[in-house]
């Protein structure tokens, strides 16, 4: 990876590019990709916009946005992205890592973000590799878009909440967490449904349309409002997500006390 470089980005012509980026990844309409402005605003008001660069080409981003929470800033990831062309390259987690280091030079130690429970990918990188975790779902966050991604479905998002400096954090980013064993409560997704899921984002990530709405769809809705009513019932009941664990039988999203850690 010494080919790969992060820094901070700070000029109009890079905020440019992040978005030529954001469209290249997300085929998103015109007016669902946000504009150069929500990057400038990131930068100016203590947020944060960090690109990855192959060489002079930049090819990632994140961009975070500066919250509070009882008076203590945090910052809020709202997006991140590499080229097609290069992933699978571990650049996702250097910038996830980057953004890390600069907000512990700031000061700052928690960032929060969200992430479509769907999604399973993300939920093994987010919770598994990095050491978040998650004790709330948010559903329809962003309304309907007419985002291929979303494909034409509520955008039920998990909030995860990563402790930058915490002993569960560190552990994750050394690769000194074990692959999880004990599972208090989960929530099991089957394989057959995964696999419905995994064909449904292939399948909208390719799509040039408007509404991504297919056959498998109505399942799909289905699964989510499974997932939305057992996330918000062991959440309620002082639970957070803490590991994601796979098998030929599917996936269970285990659910731990969250006073135990």
């Amino acid at each position: 990876m010494t080919d790969i470089t992060i820094r901070l980005l700070d000029s109009l012509d890079e905020f440019y590019r992040c978005v030529q980026i954001a469209r290249a990844v997300w085929s998103d309409a015109e007016l669902d990709t946000e504009p150069p402005v929500t990057y400038v605003i990131a930068h100016h008001t203590g947020g944060q916009v960090l690109g990855a660069f192959d060489g002079d080409t930049m090819i990632g981003f994140t961009k975070a946005y500066v919250g509070l929470h009882d008076q203590i800033p945090y910052l809020h990831s709202h997006m991140a992205a590499v080229l097609p062309s290069h992933r699978n390259r571990h650049i996702g987690r250097q910038l996830k890592l980057a953004q890390r280091d600069d907000a512990l030079r700031r000061g700052l130690r928690l960032i929060e973000w969200t992430f479509d429970p769907l999604e399973i990918k993300n939920a093994h990188f987010n919770i598994n590799r990095l050491g978040a975790f998650s004790r709330r779902y948010i559903p329809n966050f962003y309304g309907i878009t007419t985002s291929p991604l979303h494909r034409g479905m509520p955008t039920d998002r998990l909030l995860v909440e990563w402790h930058l400096d915490s002993p569960r954090v560190i552990s994750a980013i050394k690769e000194l967490t074990p692959e999880p064993r004990e599972c208090p409560a989960q929530i099991h997704i089957p394989a057959a449904a995964l696999a419905a899921a995994q064909d449904a984002s292939t399948s909208a990530a390719t799509s040039q349309q408007g509404s991504a709405f297919s056959p498998s769809s109505g399942s799909l809705i289905g699964l989510q409002s499974r997932l939305r009513t057992e996330f918000t019932t062991w959440f309620a009941k002082g639970y957070a997500f803490t590991s994601v664990q796979q098998s030929s039988f599917g996936v269970a999203y285990c659910l731990s006390p969250y006073s135990d850690f």
